[in-house]
């Protein structure tokens, strides 16, 4: 064995300063790999790390260590094996090459064996995948617990015709799916987000839901499509149905996107009932605030749409029924939005946009 990487490495580097001493660590651990000399290669990926956790086999030799602003990097080796930790805020990426992939998998074990932070579930909670574009990393997928109600507790929240047809939706099944497409529309701050935590929840048995932090890139950007697309299981196990969410997705779908957005609409399509959607059990749910008769006629075409919902403000009895009080109600009622305000004892006029706060999934 060498008796550094860097004295294995085969290129030469050229280093600015726009590099950081992570991407040196980076580069000097794809020595031995690069050469041969460790031709094997495992990897893992932890979304959260146990505190504490160092996330090195017993008797490994530190040899680099760094932290940037976002990251930090670790460099370890040990009897014909190299080991790369990098720790991106609670998560991290666990590399290791050897010289027989046997070695590889037996280190890679001993690295990451309980260092996963895996809270008791609760029965609230719901996992959910959220898929983004990293410059680091690429196409990446984490998972988060979260809290959702179930129907019979926010149902109230929603308007007599529109609970009706969340009822029906909240009891489908893989046997019940006729289209790939799910539509939830209407004004800002009616509970469109806060539905499809709490449909997460219902259909939890049989679905994955993954929500798209970056709609606006998945469907310029092929190579991320394609990623979602091909998808990645969580630890439930294959054979599950995927429901990818993409909200305010408002410039993709309305009726003018063709022209605007290129093949982005063309693409959408494509997931749900063309080539790229062939063997493939996904489903899109699709959040806008757009009116129906803006939308784009290829969207809510017949067969299309397992869902179309219209999700709209609680008429003034509902909303007066909902608060406990009629002080604050208009007569045209209320939206979700403006009754939990009014129940902070803030006037609606007076709350920042909803979509901006922190705590905005819980109405939206």
């Amino acid at each position: 064995m060498s008796a550094n990487p860097h004295g294995a490495l085969p290129i030469r580097l050229t280093v600015d300063d726009s590099d950081s001493p992570s991407d040196v660590v980076d580069a000097l651990f794809l020595g031995r790999f690069a050469t041969g000399e460790q031709p094997y290669s495992h990897a893992a990926n932890i979304d959260r790390v146990r505190s504490g956790a160092t996330l090195l086999p017993p008797g490994a030799r530190l040899l680099r260590a760094a932290r940037d602003d976002d990251r930090s990097a670790t460099l370890a080796e040990g009897d014909g094996w190299t080991l790369l930790v990098s720790r991106w805020n609670r998560g991290a990426d666990v590399t290791v090459t050897a010289t027989s992939a046997e070695l590889a998998e037996r280190v890679l074990k001993q690295a990451t064996d309980g260092a996963a932070d895996e809270p008791e579930p609760q029965p609230e909670n719901v996992t959910m995948g959220f898929w983004y574009v990293s410059p680091r990393r690429g196409a990446h997928r984490t998972t988060r617990q979260i809290s959702a109600g179930t129907w019979e507790e926010v149902r109230p929240n929603y308007t007599a015709p529109v609970a009706d047809a969340m009822d029906r939706l909240m009891k489908t099944t893989p046997e019940d799916i006729a289209g790939r497409l799910l539509l939830l529309h209407g004004p800002p701050g009616t509970g469109k987000t806060s539905a499809l935590r709490t449909l997460a929840r219902s259909w939890r048995d049989w679905c994955q839901v993954d929500c798209v932090l970056d709609p606006e890139r998945l469907f310029s950007d092929v190579g991320y499509l394609m990623d979602i697309a091909i998808g990645e299981e969580d630890a439930t196990g294959k054979g599950r149905w995927r429901l990818l969410l993409l909200e305010d997705c408002d410039e993709l779908i309305r009726g003018e996107a063709k022209h605007t957005a290129g093949q982005a609409l063309s693409r959408l399509l494509n997931l749900t009932d063309g080539l790229l959607g062939q063997g493939r059990n996904v489903l899109v749910g699709v959040t806008t605030n757009e009116d129906l008769e803006r939308l784009h006629p290829a969207v809510v075409r017949p067969g299309r749409c397992l869902a179309r919902i219209e999700v709209g403000p609680l008429t003034r009895p509902e909303a007066v029924s909902w608060l406990g009080r009629e002080e604050g109600v208009g007569r045209d009622g209320a939206t979700l939005a403006e009754l939990y305000a009014l129940r902070r004892g803030t006037t609606p006029a007076s709350v920042p946009d909803q979509r901006a706060k922190a705590d905005s999934g819980l109405y939206l």
